[in-house]
């Protein structure tokens, strides 16, 4: 246990205090400073992990998928053991840079001082052990001591996609990566804003990668430009970690207007435009004349309130949108957890992101009932009505239609499975009902040698179910050509619980 008397001396929740607005939303930096071995941040570091009562059923422990030993790097963090932190954190997580950053925390719902206290900082705390190891050199690369002789494709290279690359690497078989975008990270890379995560933090973890002997295969589509059968040819063992990426579209009148598009054909521009320009005029411009969706001087409205939505808020605002407003069909949720989703489980609660600290209107309780156009063909406006929960459904509200303006609407309303066409067909997979690929609780497929990870596989989830996915679908990989394995597997393709 880090400080006996932690949770009783320091019962405020504290965290590192995040860059103005008024400085942050004029570049692409993170919000949140993590500042490694800054002596302020280190001071509330440890005030929040000495808050840790070492519980003798850690819930923490079962609300996160990868089973995070969270008490033994919550002491070890207060008491300065860095190198051991972070051997412990990296023990159940192949990469807390990113899972510090970009997961919603379930494991701080569960905190057993969240009963009647403000729950402990995990996630905070996470990600200062990790950014500290970095700065203190002590993440290095870990070179198998021997080759199996065996070789792996791993198809995407998201979370789920790295990590089963990195575990299946570390036991000595030859795997290659191989992503269809120009850069290896799939979502993580283009998907995610770079004021949520900074890009170098990914090439840092993929330097450590190469080091180990993983082969990366970037600009390679799977399915057109080398073949389901070459790969089988090729490789002893495929896992298909291709995500969820078919989105889900809202079949209304007007959608077909210009400048009514998905989240993820604006975020993805947005974001190379971020990496490769500074945030001013003459670079949104650019990226304007060069075709690309830029919400400058617009009304823009984002359809979907999840974290998706979230992030077009907040690249909106940075690309000086006139006006921001973000529209959900359900009611708004309440502050406080409701004694339907009593502790430890993860409860349903209004939520402020950093991206909503910095602008815009949120509308709660309202459908889009129509795109409304101009005479050129773009849209101009939506059409909206309140609704009602009638069962479990949202009914309209009669007599509380209005319309509000917009010159940009994006659609972000999650994703329904992997895209269906020649990868799937060419390897020979089912698909479930709703729509993710088929496969056995080991993640392998009904074609041999072939197994699923990740959201392809799972449906639309989160960082930490990828992660843990491709941790465990290595394990199965290594099983099948080994006949037995030492690698941990954290879940099995039906694990569900608490999920969030």
């Amino acid at each position: 246990m880090a400080d006996p008397r932690g949770f009783l001396t320091t019962r405020d929740r504290e965290l590192p205090t995040d860059r103005p607005i008024p400085v942050r939303i004029h570049d692409w930096r993170e919000v949140h400073e993590h500042r490694a071995g800054n002596p302020d941040d280190l001071a509330v570091l440890g005030r929040q992990a000495g808050r840790c009562m070492d519980c003798g059923v850690p819930f923490c422990h079962s609300a996160c998928p990868l089973g995070n030993l969270i008490p033994d790097w919550n002491d070890l963090a207060w008491r300065g053991q860095w190198a051991d932190a972070s051997d412990r954190l990296h023990t159940t997580n192949n990469f807390p840079e990113f899972t510090g950053r970009l997961c919603p925390a379930p494991c701080e719902a569960s905190c057993v001082l969240g009963i009647n206290q403000p729950p402990v900082t995990i996630k905070n705390v996470e990600v200062s052990i990790v950014d500290e190891a970095w700065d203190r050199g002590l993440i290095t690369p870990q070179v198998p001591q021997w080759l199996t002789g065996k070789s792996v494709a791993v198809v995407g290279s998201g979370p789920a996609g790295l990590a089963a690359a990195q575990q299946l690497t570390r036991v000595g078989h030859t795997v290659a990566v191989y992503e269809r975008a120009d850069r290896i990270g799939g979502l993580l890379r283009y998907g995610i804003p770079e004021f949520k995560m900074e890009k170098r933090h990914i090439d840092r973890r993929l330097e450590q990668m190469r080091a180990e002997g993983t082969r990366f295969r970037p600009g390679i589509e799977v399915g057109r430009d080398v073949t389901g059968t070459e790969l089988l040819e090729r490789y002893d063992a495929v896992v298909l970690a291709v995500g969820s990426t078919t989105a889900r579209d809202l079949p209304v009148p007007g959608r077909e207007l210009t400048g009514v598009l998905q989240a993820m054909q604006y975020l993805p521009p947005a974001n190379r435009v971020a990496v490769r320009t500074p945030l001013d005029d003459a670079g949104l411009a650019d990226a304007e004349l060069s075709g690309l969706p830029v919400a400058t001087g617009k009304d823009v409205v984002v359809i979907g309130g999840g974290d998706t939505g979230a992030d077009c808020v907040g690249t909106a605002i940075r690309q000086g949108a006139r006006s921001v407003t973000q529209l959900e069909i359900m009611p708004r949720p309440p502050q406080e957890r409701p004694d339907s989703q009593p502790w430890p489980t993860y409860p349903m609660l209004y939520k402020v992101t950093s991206a909503h600290e910095e602008g815009g209107e949120r509308i709660y309780a309202v459908s889009t009932q129509a795109f409304l156009g101009d005479d050129a063909g773009r849209v101009r406006a939506l059409r909206l009505t309140d609704v009602a929960m009638v069962d479990g459904r949202p009914v309209p509200v009669a007599g509380s239609e209005r319309e509000i303006p917009a010159q940009l609407v994006l659609l972000a309303m999650g994703f329904t499975g992997p895209e269906n066409g020649p990868l799937l067909e060419q390897f020979g997979v089912s698909l479930t009902a709703r729509g993710a690929i088929s496969r056995r609780d080991d993640f392998a497929t009904e074609v041999p040698g072939v197994f699923v990870a990740g959201d392809a596989g799972r449906g639309q989830s989160l960082i930490v179910w990828a992660i843990a996915e491709g941790r465990a679908a290595a394990a199965a990989v290594d099983t099948f050509l080994s006949g037995g394995t030492e690698l941990p597997a954290p879940v099995t393709a039906s694990t569900m619980a608490m999920r969030p």
